[in-house]
């Protein structure tokens, strides 16, 4: 018996009980449509929220980066890697979200597993909503804090929960997603704070999905809900909205200097590269420039998402251009996929395990690079799939 053969049989569990995850390869920009797998698609998958991904803007920024100062960082930042171009859009970041200080990391992922460490250890408590992000989760198992959940958007729980433990341990920490990514609903974050200043706890936000979409021009769920200088860290991400790549931790001076000594993504894995950091400026500078490309983006939701519910679907508890089609078991959601895919749709399905058992969906993800055009020929393939499979 060979030593790997446990994979194998795990892998064929995973295809008998339909969650085998089959990776399609997209052979164009990012945009409204793609080439996936040689077949032009409208695109309801990527993440690609304002259609900054191939931004004339963006590109031109990058390519020019890369004449002046190559492609690579050549080091971690605290070595030899931290450019000029880092520098800029670290300070850019901060003067766009309203805080003192900001620091860039690889990625989100690498950001949360970068400031959790640093903030709490063995000795402190994490309070953490169930439905957090995997980043969370695993920037909390490093720690080695005790992670304790609450109920999902749940003011009360949580509060439950820090009565229940606070006293037993040295320091606090309560993290939450800001928008949760499979479900599109947002925290309620002015009660959250609440609880914070009541316990005096660190309070955390990650808004990967809430950069660039929530707040004026995009300037995430701090400034949606009116909250500066009140949550301590904001963590985000700008391989979305921003259409690039690279994580955010923004925040007070000191959190941010803090992170400087102590975040191991920064001290020990090579900066964000060249055409990146050139990118993401260029993102901001269109941010700031104007609201245009969110205030499309919320206007193609809402439509998109009316339509959906006109039609039957269940789009669940969404505040934002996220819409979780649900349907149930991982199979039909395959299936449905499937179907949607051969009527040029390009719709992931999402089950098991980053959704619970059960609440298998496809999860749409609507862009400012949408035309009404665009909308209505995806709304005439969901009907018609719905329908075929009984689902409308």
């Amino acid at each position: 018996m060979s030593k790997t053969d446990w994979i194998t049989q795990e892998i064929e569990t995973l295809q008998s009980a339909g969650l085998y995850n089959r990776i399609r390869t997209i052979d164009s920009p990012q945009g409204a449509w793609l080439k996936v797998d040689g077949k032009r698609v409208l695109n309801f998958c990527s993440n690609n929220y304002l259609g900054l991904a191939n931004h004339p803007a963006l590109v031109a920024a990058a390519k020019k980066s890369i004449d002046e100062m190559g492609v690579g960082p050549g080091a971690v930042r605290s070595i030899a890697g931290t450019m000029t171009l880092h520098v800029e859009l670290e300070k850019r970041l901060a003067q766009f979200k309203g805080v003192e200080a900001a620091i860039t990391f690889q990625s989100g992922f690498s950001a949360n597993l970068a400031t959790i460490p640093a903030l709490v250890g063995k000795e402190d408590v994490i309070f953490s909503d169930r439905l957090n992000h995997a980043s969370i989760i695993d920037g909390s198992r490093l720690s080695g804090a005790k992670i304790i959940a609450y109920e999902h958007n749940d003011v009360k729980s949580l509060e439950e929960q820090i009565r229940a433990n606070l006293n037993q341990y040295r320091r606090a920490l309560i993290v939450t997603d800001g928008v949760f990514s499979m479900d599109g609903d947002i925290a309620p974050l002015p009660d959250i704070y609440e609880v914070t200043k009541k316990y005096d706890i660190l309070l955390m936000v990650d808004d990967a999905h809430g950069e660039g979409v929530l707040g004026k021009g995009g300037r995430g769920i701090v400034d949606h809900f009116g909250l500066h200088g009140k949550v301590d860290v904001e963590v985000g991400t700008m391989s979305k909205a921003f259409g690039v790549m690279g994580g955010i931790v923004a925040g007070s001076a000191v959190i941010v200097d803090w992170l400087r000594q102590r975040g191991r993504p920064f001290l020990f894995s090579s900066a964000m590269t060249v055409p990146d950091a050139a990118a993401c400026l260029a993102a901001v500078d269109l941010l700031e420039d104007s609201t245009q490309l969110v205030d499309k983006l919320w206007s193609n939701a809402k439509s998109f998402k009316a339509e959906m519910k006109t039609l039957g679907f269940n789009t669940g508890v969404t505040e934002t251009p996220i819409t979780p089609v649900l349907l149930g078991e991982a199979p039909l959601a395959q299936q449905f996929s499937r179907e949607l895919f051969e009527a040029g749709v390009f719709a992931m399905a999402l089950g098991f395990p980053t959704v619970p058992q059960g609440k298998a969906r496809i999860r749409v993800m609507i862009s400012a690079a949408h035309t009404e055009d665009d909308l209505n020929k995806g709304l005439e393939a969901f009907r018609t799939v719905g329908k075929k499979l009984g689902v409308i």
